[in-house]
């Protein structure tokens, strides 16, 4: 008889163990799970996501620059976009909005920045340009493109 309680303590010891262990593991596992199908997400958001310069120039005192959406996503929350602006070797962050410098933007033939569709940007820089000039666009995920121009 004494066996055999031993065993059944021994059995019922075994199994809260096991749920103990599970109980432990298992949380660790999903929030595993959710971080990997978090960053597929961004990974492939990245790698739908393209933008190229196919022009910038001079009007003044301000830049134009023209991005396409060459990906095969939507850019959303294009003010959200970092602009880098300014002469070869001397260039700075350029803020959305208003200030001196800031730029602005408008979708060229489309009504939102969707692929196959171009975004001109002005660079309201405030005083005129001259010089071979810098420009990097980068939307919000990351992805960039840089151009070089003179004027």
């Amino acid at each position: 008889m004494d066996k055999a309680l031993t065993t059944v303590f021994m059995i019922i010891a075994s199994v809260t163990c096991a749920v103990l262990v599970f109980n432990s593991l298992y949380p660790a596992v999903i929030q595993s799970s959710d971080a990997m199908t978090n960053m597929t997400l961004r990974v492939d958001d990245r790698l739908k996501s393209q933008i190229e310069i196919i022009h910038a120039a001079g009007d003044g005192n301000d830049a134009l620059v023209w991005v396409k959406n060459v990906g095969s996503l939507r850019i959303a929350a294009v003010e959200r976009c970092d602009i880098f602006f300014g002469l070869e070797g001397n260039f700075a962050r350029i803020p959305h909005g208003s200030g001196d410098p800031h730029w602005t933007y408008e979708v060229e033939n489309d009504d939102e920045w969707k692929p196959t569709a171009t975004l001109k940007i002005t660079i309201h820089y405030g005083s005129s340009l001259s010089g071979r000039y810098f420009v990097k666009v980068s939307i919000p995920n990351g992805i960039s493109d840089e151009y070089y121009f003179s004027e």
